[in-house]
């Protein structure tokens, strides 16, 4: 079997512990299909700054380069969130990095465990069927956009260029394709100039796709119908700074950040990495649910092509739920640590 490298990024907070029990994930498999793996540690965020000064070290970017897969844990520490004068920050690390690998599209699903249902804030019945994915576009609009600052005013320039959305749209299209054959467009068209142009192109794209059934949404909207009908979802492709929201926003329907994984893909590179943050409360305390990690390498293995470890990984995660051996977050009674 090919050689595949995964660079690894720990990262912060609970991010080394769950990447932990990710590696004990790969390396068993690794065992038992001779998968041919090779992991190499990287630093990056607040651990990179506290030992290299940099967020982002030039051999945690060049390790990347040349892995065919990336693994992170979780990016940010407060003693920088409450430090508005702050130079250097974790999250620039993590930009940094989606901006250098070209990293423009993030996928979360989001597919719910009927027997975590009760978790849940939603009531039970509205949960019913729901099993969708959110296609965020990760390297433009805001975040990325021109900033100034000045004593008694600030901006952050939104941005974004035709192709941006052309890239990510195509993805989502083609991954309505294989699903149900519906997306959703989440903007906010009735008064942002960036959102009509996104609202546009994908006008303008359905009908390469005639298959799919396309609807809109403004993202107020959309954050209130993904609590009151998440089931009438399948493929939502959003901006930015709309991802970033609603996919938190989606996090509460299955109960717990820990049980939801994610992948962020460019023209050559791939991360994966769990949804929640570093959770600095919990770090060094072995209670982070590490099943959102584990959920990543599926994801991962899956891209590889590598259809039976990601079986397995999805009927033993199926398993810990079904026999109770969960972490905090999941079981009051009993829970399991981390480890």
């Amino acid at each position: 079997m090919d050689l595949k490298k995964i660079a690894v990024l720990a990262g912060d907070g609970i991010g080394p512990e769950v990447i932990a029990q990710g590696l004990k994930t790969i390396e068993a498999l690794n065992k038992k299909y001779d998968l041919n793996i090779e992991l190499e540690n990287h630093l990056i965020g607040a651990t990179a700054i506290f030992k290299t000064g940099q967020a982002l070290p030039t051999s945690t970017l060049d390790g990347c380069l040349k892995a065919d897969a990336i693994l992170l844990g979780a990016i940010g520490d407060p003693s920088f969130d409450n430090n508005p004068d702050a130079l250097i920050r974790p999250e620039q690390g993590l930009l940094a990095l989606r901006k250098e690998l070209q990293l423009f599209a993030n996928i979360r699903p989001v597919k719910l465990f009927p027997s975590l249902s009760y978790l849940s804030v939603i009531k039970e019945q509205v949960l019913q069927n729901v099993d969708l994915v959110i296609y965020r576009e990760l390297t433009g609009g805001i975040y990325f956009g021109q900033k100034e600052k000045n004593t008694h005013s600030a901006s952050d320039l939104c941005i974004y260029h035709d192709y941006e959305i052309e890239r990510i749209a195509k993805l989502a299209f083609e991954a309505a394709q294989k699903r149900k054959r519906k997306l959703t467009l989440v903007d906010k068209a009735n008064v942002l100039e960036s959102s009509r142009l996104w609202r546009r192109i994908v006008q303008e794209m359905s009908t390469d796709f005639p298959d799919v059934t396309v609807d809109y949404l403004f993202v107020d909207n959309a954050t209130m119908q993904l609590i009151l009908n998440p089931s009438q979802f399948d493929v939502i492709l959003t901006s930015n700074m709309f991802g970033d929201i609603i996919s938190d926003e989606a996090s509460v329907l299955g109960g717990s950040l820990g049980m939801l994984p994610s992948a962020s893909k460019g023209k050559n590179s791939k991360l994966y990495e769990p949804v929640h943050g570093s959770y600095p409360q919990a770090a060094g305390k072995d209670i982070a649910n590490p099943l959102a990690t584990i959920l990543s390498i599926e994801m991962m293995f899956r891209d590889f092509n590598l259809v039976a470890p990601a079986n397995d990984i999805l009927s033993a995660v199926e398993h810990c739920i079904d026999q109770g051996i969960l972490t905090q977050d999941l079981i009051r009674t009993n829970p399991v640590k981390c480890s």
